[in-house]
Parts: C-alpha cells; sequence; structure tokens
C-alpha cells in the first residue's frame, strides 16, 4: 500500500478582521486536502508575534489540526522567548519552527542586536530545546541562504549544527529547480544528517509579488520562467495558470525523486494549492 506524502500548508496572521475572515475561510478549504500539518509566520521584526501566538492557538483549539508555529530572534530578549515557547506549549502546540528572522527592514536590513536577546537561529533552537517539549524544525535554502554569499557549504554546517542542538526536520525557502533541493539533502545525507528536508512550494498567482519576494529571499528566479511571467503580466488568469503548471511539474519531480512531502506557501489562499494537490492526484 502507498503511502501518500507529507503535505503541510502555511499561512500568515491577517492584519485585521476582513483579513481574518479570509484566513479562516482558506483554512476551511484547504482541510478537504487534509493537510498533515499548519504552519503560521511571524511578520518582519517579529512584527506580528502576538497574533501568530493567538492564531496559532486557535487554529490549534479549533481545528485540531497539529500546528508548526515559527519563532524567531528578532526584537525579543531571552526571557520573553521563553515566555512564548511556554505559551505556545500551553496551548498545545507542540512543534515549532525556530528561525533567525528579518529585521524590520527585510533580509537586506543590517541585523540589530536586542540587549540580552539571540542574534542566530542555532541560540533558537538550543532554546527550545532547553525549554523542552517541542519537535523542533529550521529553514533550509536550495539556492543558498542570501547572507552566505554563495557559500553552500557554510550552509550545509550550519543545518548540521542546528540539528546537533536539536532539530529534527527543515523547511526549504521557495525555490524553482527540483536538482537544487536533491543537491542540499544528498550533501546533508553524505554528512550522516537524519533531517527530515520538507522542500517549500509556492504557487505563483501574481508577478509583481513573485518579484518582491524574490528578492526579498534571494531566491532566484530561471531567466525563462521569469520571462514567461513578464509576458503574461496584466493577464491573471494566464499568470495563475503557468503557476499551477509550474508548481504543479516542480512537485511531480520532488516527488518522483522521493521527496518526503510537500509544504505550500499559501498566502492565505485556498484554489492554486488546492487545484495543484487534484493535479498530482493526491
Amino acid at each position: 500500500m502507498s503511502t501518500r506524502p507529507t503535505i503541510s500548508i502555511e499561512l500568515f496572521p491577517p492584519k485585521d478582521s476582513a483579513g481574518e475572515e479570509r484566513l479562516w475561510s482558506a483554512i476551511a478549504s484547504l482541510r478537504e486536502i487534509s493537510p498533515d500539518y499548519v504552519a503560521v509566520t511571524y511578520g518582519a521584526g517579529g512584527s506580528t508575534r502576538d497574533r501568530t501566538i493567538r492564531i496559532t492557538s486557535e487554529i490549534t483549539a479549533r481545528t485540531q489540526l497539529p500546528t508548526v508555529a515559527h519563532l524567531t530572534c528578532v526584537g525579543s530578549t531571552r526571557d520573553e522567548l521563553i515566555d512564548v515557547l511556554n505559551k505556545y506549549k500551553s496551548a498545545g502546540i507542540r512543534s515549532i519552527l525556530a528561525l533567525r528572522g528579518d529585521p524590520q527592514g527585510g533580509p537586506s536590513a543590517a541585523w540589530t542586536a536586542t540587549p540580552d536577546g539571540l542574534d542566530h537561529a542555532d541560540q533558537l533552537v538550543a532554546l527550545a530545546s532547553e525549554v523542552g517539549g517541542f519537535t523542533i524544525g529550521v529553514a533550509a535554502f536550495p539556492d543558498g541562504h542570501p547572507a552566505s554569499q554563495g557559500n553552500f557549504d557554510r550552509d550545509i554546517e550550519v543545518l548540521l549544527r542546528k540539528e546537533d542542538l536539536g532539530a529534527t526536520f527543515a523547511t526549504t525557502q521557495f525555490f524553482f529547480t527540483a536538482e537544487k533541493y536533491f543537491d542540499l539533502v544528498e550533501r546533508l545525507r553524505s554528512r550522516g544528517s537524519h533531517l527530515t528536508v520538507m522542500p517549500g512550494i509556492m504557487p505563483i498567482s501574481n508577478v509583481k509579488q513573485l518579484i518582491r519576494m524574490a528578492e526579498l529571499s534571494g531566491t532566484p528566479i530561471p531567466s525563462d520562467v521569469e520571462q514567461k511571467f513578464l509576458a503574461l503580466d496584466g493577464d491573471s488568469d494566464a499568470v495563475r495558470d503557468y503557476g499551477r503548471e509550474l508548481a504543479t511539474t516542480l512537485c511531480q519531480k520532488l516527488l518522483a525523486g522521493g521527496a518526503p512531502g510537500l509544504h505550500f506557501y499559501t498566502m492565505n489562499t485556498s484554489t492554486a494549492t488546492k487545484e495543484i494537490f487534484e493535479n498530482l492526484g493526491l
């Protein structure tokens, strides 16, 4: 009997009541694909920390879906981070994604240390392990972390250190080339790593949003893909169709190559993710 790959979805805390209504509508619709878990992000600079705690707790309580709560170092002291971890634990949340996080100005902005705070994600992994009671995940970058400036070996060393400190899974930044994902996994395995590496998939439905997110994350857009999207810009249906086709093909390659599952960056909508899911016959 075949086993379905792990399917997860990522949501972000809405900024207002209208956004919250859209969020709950998306969750209701996405439950039809029976996600194995839901991840909830922080905003830049930790700006949505309180909403992340509340929304993640409510998803856990209202849906009984397992949740992965993001946690970042930005703008928090060590004691405040311990408090957040304990709030998650009290809400029944047993899994976190430990991230350094981006400063208020985005990934390219200078890092500003918080007095009595943490400066790197490995420190946050160690803190979560110290508090105890969590499955700990981290971020991985098939195209390389922007701060590594092309030194992919450094990225591997950082992931191995996080695993040594207690991380058991990684979720990748979105990417376009399956071979980049498999290269990342192979390099980890060659070093004895047992991290489960979930590939992050972003269904593209908006060209400006794609370019902005690629700039923020440091994810390169293949030139042929970028040119095709730019040629379609202005025709929203065509953009969505091409984005769905692109993501479906990537998912097929990943699953055929042995990826353990798929993590969808939904942008708080459900349509594209559900259509890709159906295209894959899952």
